[in-house]
């Protein structure tokens, strides 16, 4: 009697043990999971104050336009053109960036995305960071111009594209700069394999919106998104 009682004591504690471990675990697991999702809602409260100091002080920055066609290198995306700033050395064309603003908004109402994105020239204006702007991009407001945006997708709290999969032709995005807001339908989806360079297919004759993110559920695969100013 007393060997069977011991044996039933050593089983409770060994009980004891494993859902104390179990619990630990669970607990564990949990902070977790919700770690990045934390670390996203801090991020989305300071883009938001951000998004509406920007939109007490406007940015302008050089013109831009497209002047010949050749692919953008150093493995960003190319749409086949080139970009230049024509600076004006003038005293009454003197600008200067403020870092600490963002230059536009890119809002798609869809999958609940408002996020600002910086001047090519600004150091935040990084991937791993931002929503990033990418060499090459002209604004909204150049006629027939590319303005190209990229940002991660997944499951970390920078993956500001994680939603874009859920878009489709004939969906809506908006970007607001320098006191307008311009509305972009998407007119093309396609994935490009993931080698350092992406090919931008588009209209040359639309002013255009270019959206670049990983595709879903496929590592060696990016997706490209395609959308028209209205």
């Amino acid at each position: 009697m007393r060997m069977l009682s011991q044996q039933r004591v050593t089983k409770r504690i060994k009980k004891s043990h494993l859902l104390l471990c179990g619990s630990f675990l669970v607990f564990i697991g949990v902070i977790s999971l919700s770690w990045n999702y934390l670390l996203r809602m801090r991020d989305e409260v300071f883009s938001r104050m951000k998004i509406d100091m920007s939109s007490q002080e406007v940015l302008p920055v050089p013109e831009q336009k497209v002047i010949s066609d050749a692919p953008i290198a150093n493995n960003l995306p190319t749409d086949n053109s080139t970009v230049t700033n024509n600076d004006n050395t003038s005293n009454n064309n003197q600008y200067s960036v403020n870092y600490d603003k963002y230059l536009g908004v890119l809002e798609i109402p869809k999958i609940g995305l408002k996020r600002g994105f910086y001047n090519i020239d600004s150091k935040y204006n990084n991937i791993q960071y931002n929503v990033s702007m990418v060499k090459g991009s002209t604004l909204p407001d150049v006629i027939n111009g590319n303005l190209i945006l990229m940002a991660h997708s997944g499951d970390a709290y920078i993956s500001y594209f994680a939603y874009l999969y859920k878009l489709q032709v004939g969906d809506t995005a908006y970007v607001t700069y320098n006191g307008n807001k311009y509305q972009y339908n998407i007119v093309n989806i396609y994935d490009v394999e993931k080698n350092g360079v992406v090919r931008i297919i588009r209209n040359y004759d639309k002013t255009t919106l270019t959206m670049i993110t990983c595709t879903k559920d496929n590592d060696a695969l990016q997706t490209v998104y395609i959308a028209e100013l209205v």
